[in-house]
């Protein structure tokens, strides 16, 4: 599993916008920028969609007058479906990325085998990035939400 210290993996994160499909490398999405990542198991999930991304639209502007130039959100689901959850909580101003195939998250090591309910996903986590050093990792035990929460994360932007 990654470690803070640890650049992040070189992969492609998939975005549907306003401006069509588009892939993001990690590399150069995250370079020079101060970034809050999270990441769910599921889009349209109960915890996810009850708490954890309300969470963070809620705190959006606190976490980008702390010093977070970019937040954004990443599961294991396809663009399309991170656009349609994104524009159904009124996400705004989040990244809405998929990892449709799960590689990154494999890369990370945060990968989690739900089997016949969804297949790979990833863990419910939450990081800063520092031009692509992780610097914070809050991963979350099986069926909790204590660390990845926008509020522990505004706390260690501060």
């Amino acid at each position: 599993m990654i470690q803070q210290g640890q650049p992040l993996p070189d992969a492609t994160l998939n975005e549907f916008n306003n401006e069509g499909m588009q892939a993001h490398n990690t590399s150069e999405l995250f370079a020079n920028k101060r970034v809050v990542l999270f990441a769910v198991p599921g889009a349209f999930t109960p915890t996810c969609s009850e708490a954890h991304l309300p969470g963070y639209i809620a705190l959006n502007a606190d976490l980008k007058a702390a010093g977070a130039d970019i937040i954004a959100c990443v599961s294991v689901n396809d663009a399309f479906v991170m656009n349609a959850w994104g524009k159904a909580q009124d996400a705004g101003d989040i990244m809405m990325l998929a990892d449709g195939d799960a590689s990154f998250t494999k890369a990370l090591g945060l990968e989690m085998d739900t089997a016949g309910f969804g297949g790979v996903r990833s863990q419910r986590y939450a990081m800063i990035i520092d031009n692509g050093v992780v610097t914070e990792l809050n991963v979350e035990a099986p069926q909790a939400f204590e660390v990845s929460n926008a509020e522990t994360m505004l706390a260690a932007l501060k």
